[in-house]
């Protein structure tokens, strides 16, 4: 174990039990040793095909589209 992996561990037993579950559900899923954290809706898996079928076709937004959008939310 790497001294940094070492460290937060030490670090997360201070923690809630509840965030300690938390975080090793966290570490799990990036091992690849538990399903996903993140569980899509059907509107969301939809939302995420359609987009990744628009960067297949190679449809992205213009700079124009992006500059639009930055304005918008004030950046």
């Amino acid at each position: 174990m790497t001294d940094l992996l070492e460290r937060a561990v030490a670090a997360a037993r201070g923690l809630s039990p509840e965030m300690q579950d938390e975080i090793a559900r966290l570490v799990l899923a990036y091992a690849g040793e538990e399903p996903s954290v993140l569980q899509l809706t059907p509107e969301e898996e939809a939302d995420l095909a359609a987009s990744d079928a628009e960067e297949a076709r190679g449809e992205f937004a213009t700079d124009d589209q992006m500059r639009a959008l930055w304005a918008k939310y004030g950046r």
